[in-house]
């Protein structure tokens, strides 16, 4: 190097230079057969060279560049020809016992790691050969390398974990002030069915208070309280206490008829607790501990009348001397509700009205309209049904 000085005195001059590479890996020829007949495989390998004396030195010179990357070992397979019968075996070379090609092998996936939303499992891999008589052995790696090595590690459940998906809200409880409102929550997998797993410490609460801006007004009563609670009651239970909702609830179905025919037996019922899925529009049977509250009687005392001899009979004078005042629990006949007609629509939203009649208490028996209380005869009560759209023509 030469150098002209034209600065400071105390300026430096640094030089950086790199040593030229002299050694290099170079690819051998292939190997001889490692079977003289009947098929066997030869190898290359790699051997470290050095340029300047173009003779091969020991492998370590070659690991000091980076640059350098060792080939890997080439196998192909040879002396494919049938060995002659005369000779009545195949004649294998010295170095080499195994035939034919080596193959990877590997071990079984373990168990993935999640059970969703994605985790990992594992196995191990061995190159290992086949000697003529089919015993399998493991041998060195570089023996499977004239073919691309087997993942030991792979994705596994990568599909998402089941998630907790809330319906629509009902409608509030109430019509006026301060009510309540539900809705059904369930746990949905990555394929849209309703199935378990999801955390219960995440899960969206099912109930919440909701306040209508109509403030409520008590209406004054024209009479007792007593004499309007049967039919007030029954209609409250027709309407709300056997409909559906999407809270679970019990649901009793109808009593049975009285055990015996005269004196007093027992009437039984089944109560189920059911909810009704808003999505499909479905009732769901639930165990009777997913539903909250007192759980509705399943059996009753019933009355069918004395045993001997007929039951008394009373013109309708005499039942409204006897039974005609507002006491409404002692009264022989009174007025219930029994269900409801059809609907007026099958589709679209239409009317249903529940139909009244006369019923001895004692027996359950409809009797003729003379003998309830023409005054005492409950309102007119309509409910809603058939509220789904009409398909399309």
């Amino acid at each position: 190097f030469q150098i002209r000085f034209a600065g400071a005195a105390d300026s430096s001059v640094q030089f950086i230079f790199y040593q030229p590479i002299i050694h290099r890996w170079r690819e051998t020829d292939f190997f001889p057969c490692s079977a003289s007949c009947g098929g066997g495989y030869q190898l290359t390998s790699a051997e470290c060279f050095d340029l300047r004396s173009n003779r091969v030195i020991a492998d370590q010179y070659c690991h000091y560049y980076p640059e350098n990357i060792k080939p890997k070992p080439k196998l192909q397979e040879c002396n494919l020809d049938p060995c002659p019968a005369s000779d009545g075996y195949k004649q294998i070379m010295p170095y080499d016992l195994y035939h034919p090609l080596p193959r990877w092998e590997s071990t079984p996936w373990t168990a993935c790691s999640s059970s969703c939303g994605g985790g990992i499992q594992s196995r191990s891999i061995s190159c290992v050969e086949e000697d003529i008589q089919g015993h399998i052995s493991p041998v060195e790696e570089w023996k499977c390398m004239y073919t691309p090595r087997m993942p030991v590690v792979q994705p596994c459940n990568i599909f998402d974990c089941p998630k907790w998906l809330a319906q629509e809200w009902s409608p509030c409880t109430v019509t006026c002030g301060q009510g309540l409102r539900y809705r059904v929550v369930l746990c949905i997998d990555h394929r849209g069915m309703h199935t378990g797993g999801c955390s219960p410490k995440t899960k969206p609460h099912i109930k919440e208070e909701c306040v209508l801006p109509t403030p409520c007004y008590k209406p004054k009563e024209k009479l007792p309280v007593e004499a309007k609670l049967p039919w007030y009651k029954q209609a409250q239970e027709l309407e709300e206490g056997t409909a559906v909702s999407e809270e679970p609830s019990f649901i009793p179905e109808a009593w049975s008829t009285c055990s015996v025919t005269c004196g007093v037996g027992s009437q039984v019922r089944l109560v189920k607790c059911q909810v009704l899925l808003s999505f499909s529009q479905s009732v769901a049977d639930l165990p009777i501990d997913e539903c909250e509250g007192p759980k509705p009687v399943s059996q009753r005392a019933c009355y069918s009348g004395p045993c001997s001899g007929e039951a008394a009979e009373y013109t309708p004078e005499e039942t409204q001397l006897l039974y005609g005042s507002f006491q409404e629990l002692d009264e022989l006949y009174d007025w219930e509700y029994e269900g409801f007609t059809e609907c007026s629509e099958s589709c679209g939203g239409g009317v249903q009205e529940a139909v009244v009649t006369c019923l001895n208490k004692q027996t359950r028996e409809i009797v003729d309209e003379t003998l309830c209380v023409s005054t005492r005869r409950p309102p007119q009560l309509l409910k809603a049904c058939s509220l789904d759209p009409c398909p399309p023509r």
